[in-house]
């Protein structure tokens, strides 16, 4: 089984060739320019990461499916972002440390950009399964149960509209649902039935955002390449703001311990096990990570 290093740059060679072929004329520069933006550089790639890794520990069969589920999901997360970092969302100026895509090229581009990054990414999904078509209805099912409504991201960025905020909920759609999806994917990727795998991407979805919400109170702006200090500002739910800061660490090293206890038995358990690991610790505070890992 690969390590996180390999499996990144397996990722990242598919996240190219896809979006070379997206770039084709003639597709206008402008737009083709803002689409590499949006996806180069990455940010961890936690959920292909997290897809491929489960496919690897199923046993994949065919490499191709595993990469076109993984830089679909991929593709989606950060065509989500894109929105997110609307004028209408968040409004946020700087992404993974640059500036964000609607400062970079402008908001009508941008709102573009996100659009043809979805569209992308379900192409690419059925071009990955051209030589096992049965498992691409699964996976379509999966991936747009998880972006949409009323069990996706969609819903989890609406809960940011309403006036009372179902914590669980929103952090459930607004993060865990592509994780299921991660988890899910990289199952049917491999021939393996998702249903077994839906607890460990809750569980790693939470933990993602609990981690995101400690993140977004304790650390710098330079140190995680977006603005902090987000969630107070646009009163946003945070398990911060729900449990205190200890009471968050707390919180995240329950979820973890569940999660790599809901691992399900394969081939490749004890490898994932150590990469749910490595993934979480990057993810976290360092003051965090040294208490709960």
């Amino acid at each position: 089984m690969r390590n996180i290093r390999n499996i990144h740059e397996r990722l990242n060679l598919a996240l190219s060739k896809t979006l070379k072929d997206a770039k084709q004329t003639p597709a206008p520069p402008k737009l083709a320019a803002s689409v590499d933006y949006a996806v180069f550089p990455g940010g961890a790639r936690v959920r292909p990461t997290l897809c491929l890794s489960v496919a690897e520990a199923c046993g994949e069969d065919d490499y191709a499916i595993a990469e076109s589920s993984a830089v679909a999901l991929e593709l989606i997360h950060c065509a989500s972002l894109v929105h997110d970092d609307l004028p209408c969302f968040d409004d946020s100026e700087l992404r993974r440390g640059k500036p964000t895509v609607h400062r970079a090229f402008g908001e009508t581009v941008a709102v573009l950009a996100g659009d043809s990054l979805i569209i992308l990414a379900f192409e690419n999904l059925a071009k990955g399964c051209e030589k096992k078509p049965e498992r691409l209805i699964q996976l379509i099912k999966i991936l747009s149960k998880s972006s949409g409504v009323p069990f996706g991201i969609c819903s989890g960025q609406g809960w940011e509209s309403e006036n009372e905020i179902n914590l669980s909920a929103y952090h459930q759609l607004k993060t865990g649902s592509l994780f299921v999806a991660a988890t899910c994917m990289g199952a049917v990727s491999a021939g393996e039935d998702p249903e077994p795998w839906v607890e460990l991407g809750a569980r790693i979805g939470e933990a993602f955002q609990v981690a995101d919400d400690l993140k977004d109170v304790t650390s710098s702006e330079k140190n995680v390449g977006k603005p902090t200090g987000q969630d107070a500002k646009n009163s946003r739910p945070s398990a911060v703001n729900e449990y205190g800061v200890d009471g968050a660490i707390n919180r995240l090293q329950d979820i973890l311990s569940g999660a790599i206890a809901s691992i399900p038995a394969c081939p490749g358990e004890a490898r994932l096990c150590d990469i749910v690991r490595k993934q979480a610790k990057q993810l976290m505070p360092s003051f965090a990570a040294d208490r709960v890992l």
